[in-house]
């Protein structure tokens, strides 16, 4: 999914609220066209993951189940 400089430079990154001040995160920000960024907090200079809402919502709902718990 083609993603611009600029979407991603203006894209509001955030991360969960338990992740503190470490810094070693994901973070997620909602993109143009209903996608989502993933990318790592620790390299964000680094192209982040992009993935269409339906995959971000079924990930979401996944990890609510507990279906990615180790």
């Amino acid at each position: 999914m083609d993603v611009t400089p600029e979407q991603l430079r203006d894209a509001t990154w955030r991360r969960a609220t338990r992740s503190g001040d470490a810094g070693d995160c994901l973070e997620v920000a909602p993109l143009p066209g209903g996608r989502v960024g993933i990318r790592d907090s620790e390299h964000p200079e680094i192209g982040p993951f992009v993935v269409s809402g339906s995959v971000w919502r079924a990930f979401v709902d996944g990890a609510r189940k507990g279906e990615f718990d180790f």
